[in-house]
């Protein structure tokens, strides 16, 4: 991995918000759209705003961390090279962003850079799950990824989709990477064992953006709420039953940022 491709997305990351401080152009767009949100993603009474562009800039600054950890993860497994293809991929949503973002600026733009990138390594996931009965890393942002969704609205996040199932199916093409040796060995590890030693040194995988939007009903006791979030990464049964209707919801019209 060349670290100087992560640096460079940090650096405009904190030059995005830099400006989103200057401007608060992200937070005047998001504003807009708190009326519109799904009943599923609970905002706080005070600054709704400002906490939807803390999850947002969050979630953007997920990717560079992403991209490091699963490429050291893979390094040390050595199946780097089965991995590189999707993370170049990702790092060039950043450093080169695709003439479908053309004209959005900032915060704006790297969110629709960032959904790119994180639904890239969800799609990813789930071709190994399906062929081989493991991710190759252990991160999910299903969720995240589906308020990204609505935020950014139709019909454009629709075609952000499209861009990464061709890119994903490009790059699955080759898919010899299920029967060697060396990947199926990393697989069959984790299977058994599990991902805890990778998530004890990269914590960052086992990360839950949602906790910053309730995925409970509006009755949940405080309480309950607590339980719930103490025991990600795995997803209550409310966060469930919400991600399946806010997963509904997806196909139907929606408020647009662009």
């Amino acid at each position: 991995m060349d670290i100087k491709d992560v640096l460079t997305i940090r650096e405009t990351i904190q030059q995005a918000k830099a400006h989103e401080e200057e401007t608060g152009h992200l937070c005047s767009l998001l504003e807009k759209e708190i009326p519109k949100l799904h009943s599923a993603i609970r905002l706080p009474n005070e600054n709704a705003a400002n906490a939807l562009v803390d999850f947002v800039t969050r979630y953007i600054e997920h990717v560079p961390d992403f991209v490091e950890a699963i490429s050291n993860v893979t390094n040390e497994a050595r199946v780097f090279d089965y991995a590189e293809t999707f993370l170049r991929i990702a790092k060039d949503y950043f450093l080169n962003p695709p003439d479908i973002i053309e004209g959005h600026q900032g915060m704006d733009a790297l969110m629709d850079e960032a959904y790119l990138a994180h639904r890239l390594m969800e799609e990813v996931n789930d071709r190994f799950i399906s062929h081989c009965g493991a991710p190759l890393a252990p991160m999910d942002m299903t969720r995240s990824n589906l308020i990204i969704h609505h935020l950014i609205g139709e019909p454009f996040a629709n075609e952000l989709d499209m861009a990464v199932q061709y890119s994903v199916e490009l790059c699955m093409g080759k898919e010899k990477v299920f029967a060697h040796t060396d990947f199926q060995n990393y697989l069959a590890e984790h299977r058994q064992h599990g991902w805890q030693k990778e998530l004890n040194a990269w914590p960052c995988l086992a990360h839950d953006l949602d906790i910053t939007l309730s995925f409970t009903e509006p009755n949940t006791r405080p309480e309950e709420k607590t339980a719930q979030h103490s025991k990600q990464p795995t997803p209550s049964s409310a966060a469930a039953e919400s991600t399946s209707d806010l997963s509904s919801y997806i196909s139907t019209p929606k408020g647009s940022l662009h």
